[in-house]
């Protein structure tokens, strides 16, 4: 049994390594070309006015939003597939599976932001921010584990895992609750009839994939005019995706659906998002804008609020035993697990761009400086933590 269960974990995090590699070449390849002449082509190329239009329906937006808004709706289609695939069949169907990671990513969560509004609650701009090291990159993360090789216990990596899901869900809920323009209830109304739609589908035991995606397609678009961010029509979506065929049980639609997308996702969406958004331009940049307290914040929550927040939440539960260690983990890796959900790369970007590049706020900061500074700072100590963790107990890890 542990061994079928093995399998595809370890099928997945290979494929998860190999985007996090992608990720982080795309990532620094739109920061050669913001500083070099290429970047006049580089912001034309972000600039670009892209529109649709059906009837009196127009949706005009410059090729950055379209990726922000648009593709990152696939990546959180994904998210959402995932999220259920656990719930119902993975890690997360089981309490105590969930209570560990559960109260990690809490403290994930709660500590960078608190950290962050530190730096910045007097600032009425700047705090729109709070949320944005409040994120952990999967790829990113992983990616770095697996340089460790096979030293490195499935537990482990399922625990990460699980941590980055449960940020995942929170940041879901951050963006829904805080992350809002002015609200359009008859567009809200179209997107809440779509996902009644869904639920009949649901009910019907319809597994045909066209269907949900056209009925998707109707929310993505209602929510785009809402005020609620576009983003969260994939995860609703993938919410709805049956999993199991009622004409055939051993086959799984939402399975099928989350392999065939983990590459669109790994290998495009996100280094495409990673691209659009990672381009940093650091020439004439001063030392102030370094030690502002945006990326200060920013990298600081990441840094410091991550390790404080994962480790020590989760310390105070195996401490009163409201849970255990998982097999083959120990103090030291996990704290080296905690500094790795430092790197919060794509979804701190992501909310970077919803609290202040779309806000159409003239601002003196990037955050993205803090975003980079904080993620490579937490993925070298968290790497350099896990190789000496690792290697000290190698019994534990077999």
């Amino acid at each position: 049994m542990l061994t079928r269960l093995e399998t595809p974990i370890a099928r997945f995090l290979r494929m998860e390594a190999a985007g996090g590699i992608l990720l982080m070449f795309t990532a620094v390849l739109a920061i050669v070309i913001a500083n070099t002449p290429l970047h006049t082509y580089y912001d034309l190329l972000l600039d670009t006015p892209v529109s649709v239009q059906v009837g009196g329906l127009i949706i005009a937006k410059p090729l950055l939003l379209w990726i922000n808004d648009g593709l990152m709706a696939i990546f959180f289609f994904l998210v959402g597939l995932e999220l259920k695939r656990e719930i119902v069949a993975g890690e997360l169907s089981e309490l105590r599976n969930v209570i560990l990671p559960g109260i990690a990513a809490v403290g994930g969560m709660v500590v960078p932001a608190a950290v962050y509004l530190f730096f910045n609650i007097n600032d009425p701009v700047a705090v729109k921010g709070w949320a944005i090291p409040a994120a952990t990159d999967i790829a990113f993360a992983l990616g770095v584990l697996m340089l460790l090789g096979s030293r490195v216990p499935v537990t482990l990596k399922v625990f990460l895992t699980s941590v980055a899901i449960f940020d995942d869900i929170g940041a879901i809920a951050i963006i829904a609750l805080f992350y809002t323009s002015k609200i359009s209830f008859l567009a809200l109304a179209v997107a809440a009839l779509g996902v009644a739609v869904l639920a009949i589908l649901n009910r019907s035991g319809v597994t045909a994939r066209s269907t949900y995606m056209m009925v998707g397609l109707v929310i993505w678009v209602a929510l785009l005019k809402s005020g609620v961010h576009a983003t969260l029509a994939g995860v609703i979506v993938a919410l709805f995706i049956p999993y199991t065929d009622p004409k055939n049980p051993e086959k799984s639609p939402l399975r099928s659906l989350e392999h065939d997308l983990h590459s669109v996702v790994a290998f495009f969406v996100l280094p495409v998002f990673a691209f659009a958004n990672a381009g940093v331009r650091l020439s004439g940049v001063s030392l102030d804008v370094f030690l502002h307290d945006v990326p200060i914040g920013v990298a600081l929550g990441l840094i410091v609020g991550k390790q404080i927040g994962v480790f020590g939440f989760a310390a105070v539960a195996i401490k009163f035993g409201l849970s255990t260690f998982p097999k083959g983990m120990n103090w030291l890796s996990l704290y080296g697990v905690s500094a790795l959900c430092g790197i919060g790369f794509t979804m701190s970007l992501f909310i970077g761009s919803l609290a202040f590049e779309e806000s159409g706020v003239n601002l003196l900061f990037d955050e993205r400086l803090g975003i980079l500074l904080g993620s490579v700072v937490s993925g070298l100590v968290g790497y350099l933590v896990l190789r000496k963790a690792l290697h000290a107990e190698p019994e534990q890890v077999a």
